[in-house]
């Protein structure tokens, strides 16, 4: 926590330190007929000056010497840019413990940053791997061969064997397919075997 406040307040010297610089040698002294007491007070006086020049100065050791500003219903608010957050103060300035609360928000401020940016890199690499898989996917159902249908007369011969085709499609020595004939052969020989029954002759 240490080094986080120490660069901290490095970048809101050296943000003080550019309003200093744009003070010409002649706005060092003190410009104002009493010293103010906050920097809206400071700003008035500013208003004042001869010269653009001289008031650009002024507003520019003003806001160098008072961070805070004037509230409606009385007080004083600070603005922290590195935060993008406002601070309700007692004073024209932070008290030191004001600041350290200012400072400790600062840390907090940047876990949470840190922690947003690895939770959006978690989601984004997520993502990524589910596009990968999705693609993976797609790939490897167009390699698998559609099924393709069977003819309907294999179909039909397999599913009823009575429906099985006459022909050379039926194998000479199957019982099935010889049956019919030795049937009919058998037919033959009973009516060659059995007499023909006489007619009765008729009474005179």
């Amino acid at each position: 926590m240490s080094d986080v406040v120490a660069s901290r307040r490095a970048a809101l010297v050296i943000a003080t330190a550019g309003f200093s610089l744009l003070m010409p040698s002649h706005a060092q002294a003190q410009w104002w007929k009493h010293a103010p007491v906050d920097f809206e007070e400071c700003a008035d006086a500013a208003e004042k000056a001869a010269t653009k020049a001289e008031k650009t100065a002024a507003l520019a050791d003003c806001n160098a010497k008072f961070a805070g500003r004037r509230k409606t219903g009385g007080g004083y608010s600070y603005y922290d840019f590195l935060q993008d957050r406002t601070f309700d103060i007692a004073g024209p300035n932070p008290t030191p413990e004001e600041q350290k609360k200012i400072d400790q928000s600062y840390t907090a401020y940047l876990a949470n940053q840190r922690r947003s940016t690895v939770a959006a890199e978690a989601i984004a690499h997520q993502q990524q791997e589910q596009e990968v898989h999705e693609v993976a996917l797609r790939t490897e159902i167009e390699r698998v061969p559609v099924p393709v249908e069977r003819p309907k007369v294999q179909q039909a011969v397999g599913a009823d064997p009575r429906a099985r085709p006459k022909g050379g499609n039926c194998a000479k020595s199957s019982f099935s397919c010889e049956w019919p004939r030795l049937s009919e052969g058998l037919s033959e020989l009973k009516k060659l075997f059995s007499p023909t029954p006489s007619k009765p002759a008729k009474k005179g």
